[in-house]
């Protein structure tokens, strides 16, 4: 009996464990789907092999939202301790071999993912080639959402995560500016006090993006309203910012980083505010969880080489 216990949960970890794991984490078939990268039908076929297999329902699914049952919460928490010792063995007999190799799940908002992690990345895969990384990009906000559910390894944001199941390490700073036309107004400052931003249009970051909870948090902190600014759009993305910026159509705050091509071909000026905007970028990870010489490998890595960028000692080489 407890062979074939053992057995059949050391092959279900590999991929029903996974998928049960994901559905409970969203309540939710098609973003389990998504998050996993397969198609709804194939995660609802896995879900109903599980509980044929324990022979009772997992999932209550009524009035279009579903929600675990109690033998759902009991095989959530054998779950997550399966998929940690199983990945956990796994990596561990690799490692026996001396080598740094493997896939590597990295999430990253899109800032860093962007402008950041591309040369990076490069870097790495030319010392380790045994390594295969995975990139997943999103805001700050699904980045942690994933990394909590351990479909990620680790992930890049900007500040500081807020999830008690996760470990936050600041990589280094960053400094965010003001980024406008070289005919806008702002352009011909020297620096821009926060109240002298109601004056002008402004083009933001959507909600949940790390960039956005950062200069809200400095607006408060410099008794102006993240309202009282002339919001002519919000965009999820830094280089559509850049683009809408670059037309005169209204001022965006971006990281320095960001914009070095674009300020150096004349396309953009950034300005610094007074006083100056700084955030931390930080690597996060699941807090009870085993980190591999290759996680370990690739943090330490990429928070020295982000450090050269973010501070003028290495050129920023923006993703193609």
């Amino acid at each position: 009996m407890g062979g074939l216990f053992l057995c059949f949960n050391t092959r279900m970890a590999d991929r029903r464990l996974q998928v049960f794991h994901a559905v409970a984490k969203h309540l939710s078939f098609t973003k389990a789907a998504e998050a996993l990268f397969m198609t709804q039908p194939a995660v609802t076929f896995q879900i109903r092999q599980l509980e044929e297999h324990f022979d009772t329902r997992l999932f209550d699914r009524a009035h279009g939202r579903i929600a675990l049952t109690p033998a759902g919460q009991v095989a959530l928490e054998y779950a997550e301790r399966i998929l940690g010792l199983s990945a956990e063995l796994d990596t561990r007999l690799k490692e026996m071999s001396g080598q740094v190799a493997g896939p590597l799940l990295i999430g990253a908002s899109t800032t860093i993912a962007e402008f950041l992690l591309p040369q990076v990345l490069g870097e790495f895969k030319s010392r380790y080639p045994g390594v295969v990384p995975r990139l997943f990009v999103a805001n700050s906000e699904a980045v942690q959402a994933r990394i909590a559910e351990r479909t990620l390894d680790l992930g890049f944001i900007e500040g500081e995560s807020h999830l008690p199941s996760l470990g936050t390490e600041v990589c280094c700073d960053d400094e965010l500016q003001v980024v406008c036309a070289p005919t806008h107004p702002l352009a011909k400052l020297q620096s821009v006090p926060p109240k002298a931003l109601m004056e002008h249009a402004y083009i933001g970051r959507e909600p949940g993006s790390g960039t956005r909870e950062v200069i809200d948090h400095y607006l408060h902190k410099a008794g102006v309203a993240p309202d009282a600014l002339q919001v002519v759009m919000e965009l999820g993305s830094p280089e559509a910012l850049k683009g809408l910026a670059a037309t005169g159509l209204g001022f965006a705050i971006m990281s320095r980083a960001t914009v070095a091509k674009e300020t150096q071909l004349g396309q953009l000026v950034r300005v610094p505010l007074a006083p100056p905007l700084t955030r931390h970028l930080s690597v996060v990870y699941p807090k009870e969880r085993f980190h591999s010489r290759l996680v370990n490998s690739f943090v330490q890595f990429a928070k020295e080489r982000l450090a050269a960028v973010l501070h003028g000692t290495e050129p920023v080489q923006p993703a193609a």
